[in-house]
């Protein structure tokens, strides 16, 4: 394997599972070392046993600021540097804006927006030290929105504005910056989606590619891996993502609005009444004390 990061190291948030934990081991087989950020312990430290001597973790939330400080400054500290963060915690909630509960929606921004510009906001005299670089996991969802996602949608999107913005802002200090765009991941939270939700699974069949499709998880860390060392300004999960950005104009204009009506017309109020039926707005494994783990995997 490639030495690709030797002597760098990477931080990485919601690290414990999926595509946190997925380049977490990539990139220390690729020579690099890793801080482990996330809420579930027993989960971080079997990870970090895992992989050794490279690996060391922190439980933080990315809700709260202070923690999310504690930490980064204990990963440099412990590590001497910190070369790359990936900004990866992220959740998702069921149901529409008129029947999603305040605090389910609320928590959803707060940890894809809010948890993004803590986790930036206290790494970047980290990555300044370093000329580091730093890749914010957004969504196909930053330009490409979908009933019963809304608080999804308009945190992803909001996730990739204060990424561009944060570019410019620290790029005289010779921080790099990207933004991943993942759609579907084949994980536990887009799998428990489905499963709670057969309205949602029919949706997405409809929908165009790569909306359609579901990409591995070892495909989306290989990308990401690949975006890492390269230091690029985007990565798309999988590549044909890239075709929904260049038709985000084209997917929100009045000449698509009918097909979407359409679609929602016959398929919104089976999503109201399932989500209605399972008496909940996240995820099964999701507490609702602890979502802030959850790795950002679904469109």
């Amino acid at each position: 394997m490639a030495n690709t990061f030797a002597g760098k190291v990477a931080l990485i948030t919601g690290a414990a599972r999926g595509i946190g934990a997925g380049v977490a081991r990539g990139y220390v087989e690729q020579g690099g070392r890793v801080a482990l950020i996330g809420l579930e312990p027993e989960r971080l430290a079997a990870l970090a046993d895992e992989l050794g001597a490279a690996a060391a973790w922190w439980e933080a939330d990315v809700r709260d600021g202070e923690q999310v400080k504690a930490a980064i400054d204990a990963a440099a500290q412990h590590f001497g540097r910190i070369d790359t963060v990936l900004a990866n915690a992220g959740i998702a909630s069921y149901g529409t804006v008129r029947q999603i509960d305040d605090s389910a929606f609320e928590r959803v921004v707060d940890i894809n927006v809010n948890g993004v510009f803590r986790t930036l906001k206290y790494a970047t005299p980290h990555l300044e030290r370093t000329q580091g670089y730093a890749l914010v996991v957004a969504s196909l969802a930053s330009f490409t929105a979908l009933a019963g996602l809304a608080s999804y949608n308009a945190s992803k999107a909001g996730a990739e504005s204060l990424a561009l913005a944060y570019k410019q802002e620290v790029a005289h200090l010779g921080i790099g910056v990207g933004i991943c765009h993942p759609s579907w991941i084949d994980t536990d939270i887009v799998r428990n989606a489905e499963k709670d939700l057969p309205a949602f699974r029919e949706v997405r069949r409809k929908l165009p590619y790569p909306a359609n499709s579901t990409t591995s998880v070892e495909e989306c860390v290989e990308l990401i891996l690949v975006g890492l060392a390269r230091r690029k300004s985007r990565v798309y999960v999988p590549k044909g993502v890239l075709l929904a950005s260049w038709t985000k104009a084209l997917t929100n204009s009045p000449l698509a609005w009918p097909v979407l009506k359409r679609i929602a017309r016959r398929t919104v109020p089976d999503l109201e009444h399932q989500v209605d039926a399972l008496g909940r707005f996240h995820h099964a494994h999701v507490p609702e004390t602890d979502a802030a783990e959850q790795t950002d995997q679904k469109s």
